[in-house]
């Protein structure tokens, strides 16, 4: 596909699983484009209860917010439109959408349960009733090799944080794949490793104390700044509720 966008990966869908294996592939140095069609639908929820680090709760649009701004620090770039094709060539994938060509070497798809793009590849989709999955194994490696799905399309729980935990869990499988020099997502403190002379992995770092408070008065700052207000939107309506 000529003149066409390229990434490393191209993540359909911008909810929480496909924001959080954003965050994994991104900040393992993977080239990371997200393709939003439309918005979340946690953005329906009235108060999110049921995630660790809230005791009393959160709003469900500033969670998202917040994890779309995170996905955005840590390298992820955003297209707003919807996949209408995914192809497969010897060296990769073409993805269109309503108004851009795409070109990716993997393809993690994180919608709902939308799979309707996906129709010219050979891949495993079960029905149950009027939803739609694509049949992946544990590691979220579908038949098409390239093609990955996390989250609800993936035949998981409809909750949030496991949509967020097998977002990561498929991008660490994408990072594996892409043969990435990297071995842990972590940041250590100064001497962790080196004080017992091994070498920092790849994909961790040590950092002093002089960077770590630096680190954690940023990270308080950004949640003082998200929790200043309440948020400005309601939440979004059910479709079948909103008026013509």
């Amino acid at each position: 596909m000529e003149d066409a966008a390229t990434c490393d990966v191209c993540i359909v869908g911008g909810g929480i699983a496909g924001l959080t294996a954003g965050i994994f592939t991104a900040r393992a140095g993977l080239d990371t484009l997200v393709v939003r069609g439309g918005e979340s639908i946690l953005r329906r929820n009235a108060h999110l209860e049921n995630v660790p680090g809230f005791p009393a709760g959160v709003n469900p649009r500033t969670f998202l917010d917040l994890t779309e701004r995170q996905a955005e620090r840590a390298g992820c770039a955003f297209l707003d439109g919807e996949v209408t094709d995914v192809a497969r060539d010897a060296s990769g994938f073409d993805v269109q959408t309503a108004g851009d060509a795409l070109r990716a070497d993997f393809v993690l798809v994180a919608t709902k349960n939308a799979t309707d793009f996906l129709a010219d590849l050979d891949v495993g989709i079960i029905r149950r009733g009027s939803k739609t999955y694509l049949d992946v194994d544990e590691y979220g490696r579908t038949d098409v090799e390239g093609l990955y799905a996390a989250g609800r399309v993936a035949e998981k729980r409809h909750q949030t944080i496991v949509a967020a935990g097998h977002g990561a869990d498929v991008a660490m499988t994408v990072v594996e794949d892409a043969d990435v020099p990297f071995y842990h997502d972590w940041v250590a403190p100064a001497g962790y490793f080196t004080d017992r002379d091994r070498e920092v992995p790849p994909g961790c770092e040590e950092i002093d104390d002089e960077e770590r408070l630096r680190r954690e008065r940023e990270s308080m700052d950004a949640m003082r700044e998200a929790f200043a207000e309440p948020h400005p939107d309601d939440p979004t309506p059910h479709p079948s509720l909103r008026e013509e």
